[in-house]
Parts: C-alpha cells; structure tokens; sequence
C-alpha cells in the first residue's frame, strides 16, 4: 500500500480488510475542503501556554475549556454559544499564575459536575485539586484530600475507576520519579497505593492510556516513555498490576529503544480500522508508530508510518472523524526546541489504501506544539480543533472546522453516565452498527485521560454518513467481567446540538458474551 504503513497477507487478508471498509463506510463520498476559521482570535491568541482541558463545568451543555499557561495567569473559558468564550477563571476561583504542566476534568466526589485537577513545574506544591461547587465556584482541596504533592514534575493525569468500586481514582505520570496511583476513599479523602499495587513506574513517563486490553472487565495502562525507555503494558491483574510489555510491539512504539534521542510523547488507543478493536497510535520523538489491535490484548508490529508524519519529534495525537465520512483521520503536532518546529500534520482516511496530508494553510500557519483536542464547541455536528503552543510565538487558537453544514449533521454524540447523571465510566466503550445492516461502523473510548497536554470529559462523537438510524452498545466495565446496554433506532437528525446520554448502572445489566 502506498507510503509502507499497513501490509497485507495475501488476498484473503486484503478482501478482509475492503470488507471491513466497506461495512463502515457504506456512504461513500468525494472528499470534503478542508477549512478552518480562527474563532475570536484576539481572546486565543496569547502565547506561551502549555496544557489544554475541556469540560462542561458549568453544567449548561455546551464544552467549556481551561488552558494553562507557562508562568502567566491561567484561563476558564465560559462557552456562551452565540455569544462566544469569556474568561472567567478569576470570578470563579481558579487564580493560577504558575507554569501549569497537567490539567485534568473529572468528577471525583460524585456530585455530578466535573472537577480539576492541575499539576505545575517548580516550587512546591506541585498539585492542586479545585473542586466544583457550583455557583460558589472551585476551590483548590488537594492538602485536605491527600493530593497536595510537594515534588515531582507531572505530565498526564488520567481519571480512573481502576479497583471498579464506582468512584474516580487518580493516576498521574511523572517525568523525574515514579508514577502515583491514588485511590479515591470518598469522603475521607486519596490514598497513595502505588506500591502497593506494584505501578510505581521510574521511567521517564509523559503519556498514559487506560482502557480493557484483555477485556476482562477492568481497566489496564499503556504508558508512552521517554529518553529512550521503553513503553510500558501494565495489565491489571488480581490485587497488582504487571508490566508485560517486553518482547511486544508495545514496548518500542515504532521508534527506537535506548536511543536517548527517541522516546513516545502520546499513546493514543483508537479503533483506526473500524473492527471494533482498539488500535495504539504512538507519537513519537523518532517516527511514529501505529500497531493493529487483535483480541486479546495482542497488536500487531508497528510499521514505521512515513505516510503518517515520518521521522519527526511529534508531541500529541488526536484522532477524529473531522469530515464525518464515518472515517478516523489523525492530527499529530510537532514540538519545538533547539531553535526548530516541527511541523503539525492532519491526515485524512480517503480510503482503504490512503491516507493523505490535508492540513490547510491557516492551520500551517500556527505554532502548536502542546495540546491538540477535537471538540464540537458550537454544537453543530462537526469536530472543531483546539491546539495550544509553548513557543514564544505560541498561541492557544480554536479552529472552527467550516464542514459544510449538510455534512455536519451527519453526526452523533454520545455521554455516557450512570444512573444518577455522573460521569463515573471511564473506559466505557461505545460502538454504533447500521440499525437496518446490523454493521459495525465504529467503535470509541471514554478517555478521560490520554492526552499530552490535552484532556476532556466529553461526549464521544461518531460521523454517521448518510445520517442513517444506528443502534449505540455501550459497555462498561464491572471487575469481573463487562456489561453492556443497547439503545437501538437512534436518528441522529433527533439529536442535533446535544448528545444522546446513555445512563448506565453497574448492575442489572446482562453480562456481554
């Protein structure tokens, strides 16, 4: 295939692979243009920022975003739709003027709004928790709930329900000492189990995954590594997780191992070939790698992906169906440093054999090099492009994705809860099949995680071609096993400018085969 990046056994292998294309893609399209527009570019266009969050904290269903930046006065960003973003981070309590490294959105007291959690470069302390109240606004109880480190330098932070006793838990990844799990003890507040479940990773950690590798029912860790160290697999076993990466293709990622030269930024898990098995994407200092999920818990050698940014120092991957032809396609970002910037790439799927670099000049233009996120903050269907910069001549710009509006529609999101209306699923896995064709035509994670200097609690958002009905399986993940609820004839046209919200328990469900 052109550029190197997949191959194929054989004709059965490739008559399996346009199959498979087929069933998801059944609405073929011609390409759609490729256009961005700058939205309120004079409120996003200060530099130097770092970190990248998007939540609906004001609980008025559209996305709001929280942006750190390197040594200067924080932002909350209010989205007011027609009326656009304000900053509101003063008036509601989150006074940040230190570099921020981390931010994560989630709801750890269950109360049913999203919570932040910081984590900044230099003095101590290095952590900070604002917790959401609501028209009282945020206020930082890290010291009284044991998460007030006092050193370390913080990269990605992922909320997570590891022990699946029904609360968010938290991991965080650290570049200069070993990683932390905290788990979440309600009321009386974290507690650092990281011995003894056996994850304090030393290496030189920046990203992290979470999802069911080996679809046992709880969730496992794909850690991206620098410096040359090799990645990380922790499969969460009975009372401990194992680090089981050697000898797989986790391990390297596609770039080489004990280069200090090379090392993985971001580990992206996505369902790239629409078989309903997650893939890893790994963005590299060093080329990229892609590696083919097979169940379970096993992918396939990376092939260095040339076609996919070739040898480069690549910080983040954000994968999206941007042009809602029912096709992933990828944004990597470059990083900056020793005088250089690497340039971003977007790659649009065209087809079974293509993918093809269709980044526009106005995205070009700008210097990301931190966080990237597709999010849908106008509500009308389409993913729209958030990227942040460290440079001096950085910026934090929202790209408004100018999809032609009878493409947008052609869309559906999905928020998945529990029965109370709290975000408490991480790692829930949704999949949409055609309601007439019972075709599988994608499959997506609840990530509240992953990103490099990019995070969100957010609906997961699906291009539907043709906007034909589906029927939505969600599953999520019970200890021991999984469950998953079937919500079947949804038309998406019903749910234009909202999600559709699946509210699950974790019991009464039927156990999935």
């Amino acid at each position: 295939m052109r550029g190197g990046i997949f191959s194929l056994a054989g004709p059965v292998g490739a008559a399996l692979v346009v199959a498979l294309w087929v069933s998801a893609c059944s609405d073929a399209r011609p390409p759609e243009p490729v256009r961005f527009e700058a939205v309120q570019p004079d409120l996003f266009g200060d530099g130097g920022t770092l970190t990248d969050a998007w939540a609906d904290f004001d609980g008025d269903g559209d996305p709001d975003r929280f942006v750190g930046f390197n040594g200067t006065p924080s932002r909350l960003y209010r989205n007011d739709l027609a009326d656009g973003f304000r900053d509101v981070a003063r008036e509601s309590g989150i006074v940040v003027d230190r570099a921020v490294r981390t931010a994560a959105w989630g709801d750890f007291d269950a109360d049913g709004d999203p919570d932040l959690l910081l984590g900044f470069a230099g003095d101590a302390p290095v952590t900070a928790l604002f917790r959401n109240d609501g028209p009282a606004g945020f206020r930082d109880v890290a010291a009284e709930l044991g998460l007030r480190l006092t050193e370390g330098t913080t990269r990605q932070a992922s909320w997570i329900d590891f022990d699946t006793d029904g609360d968010l838990d938290l991991f965080l990844a650290l570049r200069d000492r070993a990683n932390r799990l905290f788990a979440n003890e309600g009321e009386s507040g974290f507690t650092d189990v990281t011995e003894a479940v056996g994850i304090g990773d030393d290496r030189r950690t920046v990203g992290a995954v979470w999802l069911d590798t080996d679809r046992d029912g709880d969730l496992d860790l794909v850690t991206a590594n620098m410096d040359g160290d090799a990645n990380g697999y922790w499969r969460n076993d009975p009372d401990r997780f194992r680090d089981v990466a050697e000898g797989t293709p986790v391990a390297s990622g596609g770039r080489a191992l004990g280069d200090p030269s090379q090392g993985s930024v971001r580990v992206c898990a996505a369902d790239v070939f629409a078989d309903g098995v997650f893939d890893l994407f790994f963005a590299n200092y060093g080329p990229n790698g892609l590696l083919r999920g097979r169940v379970p818990a096993a992918w396939d050698e990376p092939v260095p992906a040339d076609s996919l940014g070739g040898e480069s120092r690549y910080d983040t991957c954000a994968w999206g169906d941007f042009d809602n032809d029912g096709r992933l396609d990828l944004y990597v970002n470059g990083t900056v440093g020793g005088g250089v910037h690497y340039r971003d790439h977007l790659f649009r799927r065209e087809n079974e054999e293509e993918w093809v670099d269709v980044t526009p000049p106005e995205l070009l233009a700008l210097n990301a090099s931190h966080g990237v996120t597709w999010v849908d903050f106008d509500l009308d269907g389409d993913l729209d492009l958030a990227l942040t910069g460290a440079a001096p001549d950085g910026m934090h710009h929202l790209m408004e994705n100018r999809l032609g509006s009878g493409y947008a529609w052609q869309s559906l999101h999905v928020r998945v809860l529990d029965l109370e209306g709290r975000a408490l699923h991480p790692g829930a896995e949704v999949r949409i099949y055609g309601a007439r064709s019972g075709r599988l035509l994608g499959t997506r994670l609840v990530d509240t995680g992953s990103g490099y200097d990019a995070q969100s609690d957010l609906p997961v958002h699906f291009g539907v071609p043709g906007g034909r009905p589906v029927d939505v399986h969600v599953t999520v993940l019970g200890g021991e096993y999984r469950r998953t609820v079937v919500t079947r004839g949804v038309d998406p046209a019903t749910h234009q400018g909202s999600a559709l919200v699946v509210r699950i328990d974790r019991g009464g469900l039927e156990e999935e085969p």
